[in-house]
């Protein structure tokens, strides 16, 4: 049976691509979790729509953002975390717990996909981030304080 996929499927495939998946995992999988629809004629018009806008959507906010890297070169953006006596903390930091402490001192909502980290952070003090747009990149301090 063929389905188009409404979201990412592990091992099935990507969002809005056209898959063959065997009947039964379809129609007692993919399809009632909302994962999938039936390839029909009018839902691959419809997911081709859904598609374009999205990728519209996409560009306009990644050129916001473009616009918005140049604030975010150069600041520090401070963090308070709990720590032990000898600056490690207790918790890493990750993308995730960086994009609301980004928000909240600069009112810039940078997409986790865009920080670049290669590990979690785990010790007190300044620590130098990148956030990479295209070709372009902007680098921060993240100031990390114990509580």
């Amino acid at each position: 049976m063929k389905v188009i996929l409404l979201k990412d499927v592990p091992n099935v495939g990507r969002r809005y691509e056209t898959k063959e998946a065997a009947d039964g995992y379809a129609l007692n999988f993919l399809i009632p979790k909302g994962l999938a629809v039936a390839a029909t004629p009018d839902a691959v018009k419809k997911i081709e729509v859904e598609k374009a806008r999205e990728e519209g959507e996409r560009k306009v906010q990644e050129e916001l953002l473009l616009e918005n890297l140049k604030q975010l070169d150069g600041i520090t953006v401070t963090m308070t975390e709990k720590a032990n006596k000898k600056g490690n903390l207790f918790a890493g930091i990750h993308k995730a717990e960086i994009i609301p402490a980004i928000k909240a001192q600069t009112r810039l909502d940078i997409p986790a996909d865009y920080i670049v980290l290669d590990k979690p952070i785990k010790e007190v003090g300044e620590h130098t981030i990148e956030v990479k747009i295209k070709e372009k990149s902007a680098k921060f301090t993240l100031k990390i304080e114990a509580k």
